[in-house]
């Protein structure tokens, strides 16, 4: 009865009553049973592996290809795997894997949340810029001034060819007085820079250097670094032993600096997530993780999947901290404003 009832309703047409249909019908696929439970039992697995590989990065040995600093290189985007594997559970119709995606979510939010959010705030004294300009630049000198653009008081730059210095002076001079080239890595200040030399980072050439730039709120230790290149090989792994080294290096020097205000600018060819620049990191803040905007990747600049490229700083407070155009580098500046 009730079903002729049903059927007769409404000028015999029973569209609201199919549409409810499939509503039913699509619920009873997904609860009917315990299919719901059972299925995606490979997702869920998915979900707990991708859970454990970033909650516990650091604990991913190095011993074999560096694997450990491949995987904290790109440890964000292990991110992306989450959304894949929710569509996946809702294709497969599992409520198993659906819960089990929680955990990589929660711990995703949990090492990168902070970098979503905007921390950047207004004031400071002092601008300063760094960029990788690519020894094989095309555009050497609008490159410079596109860095100078940014209104930075200090620059640094890595990667300068010897039969490149000259345009490089030559596009900064008019706006920086102050400079120096030690190797391959260069400072420009509209302050007075002394006490300038090389950085010895264990590289058999100079490709760091040291400069004291007296700004109106005092005196500055401004290091700039362009640490040794990294490669993915299949043969060797992640080779970065070199670059370990050359950052231990780094780390003792900044460590034993005199001034009590430091500021590193440079390529340091690794991200803050990684292990092997501790002798670094451990002692200084990174200026975008402390008042940037988003995750401000720098390399490489046609799509940016890591930020390399670093300003990082010691007793001075970060302000603001963002990523500058594309210029006719591989490496996209960067600049932060700082309160000393």
């Amino acid at each position: 009865m009730v079903q002729a009832y049903r059927a007769d309703t409404g000028n015999g047409s029973a569209g609201p009553q199919r549409t409810g249909s499939r509503f039913r019908n699509l619920r009873d696929r997904w609860t009917s049973g315990k299919g719901m439970w059972r299925r995606g039992i490979v997702l869920a697995a998915c979900a707990v592996l991708l859970t454990l590989v970033m909650f516990f990065h650091a604990e991913i040995p190095n011993r074999i290809g560096n694997l450990g600093s491949l995987s904290e290189t790109f440890l964000p985007w292990f991110g992306v795997f989450v959304p894949v594997l929710l569509v996946l559970g809702l294709v497969r119709r599992s409520a198993t894997a659906l819960i089990a995606l929680l955990l990589p979510a929660v711990v995703w939010l949990h090492l990168f949340g902070g970098l979503l959010t905007d921390k950047s705030g207004s004031g400071g004294d002092l601008t300063v810029a760094t960029h990788n300009v690519n020894a094989g630049n095309p555009d050497p000198a609008g490159t410079a001034q596109q860095v100078a653009g940014s209104g930075a008081d200090v620059i640094a730059l890595q990667e300068l060819p010897s039969g490149q210095v000259a345009a490089y002076e030559s596009a900064l001079a008019d706006r920086y007085p102050y400079h120096s080239v030690q190797g391959t890595v260069g400072l420009w200040s509209k302050y007075p820079m002394s006490g300038t030399r090389p950085v010895d980072i264990k590289m058999g050439w100079t490709r760091a250097m040291r400069s004291t730039v007296t700004t109106p709120k005092g005196k500055v230790a401004v290091y700039v670094a362009h640490m040794p290149s990294v490669r993915v090989k299949l043969n060797a792994g992640f080779t970065a032993n070199q670059r370990d080294a050359s950052a231990d290096a780094l780390g003792e020097a900044i460590a034993d600096e005199q001034l009590g205000k430091v500021i590193l600018l440079g390529d340091l060819n690794g991200t803050m997530n990684d292990r092997s620049l501790n002798a670094v990191t451990s002692q200084m803040r990174s200026t975008q993780g402390a008042a940037g905007n988003g995750f401000g990747f720098s390399w490489p600049a046609s799509f940016p999947m890591a930020r390399i490229d670093q300003i990082m700083v010691k007793g001075i407070e970060p302000m603001s901290s963002w990523t500058l155009p594309a210029t006719g580098s591989d490496h996209l500046p960067i600049a932060a404003r700082v309160e000393l």
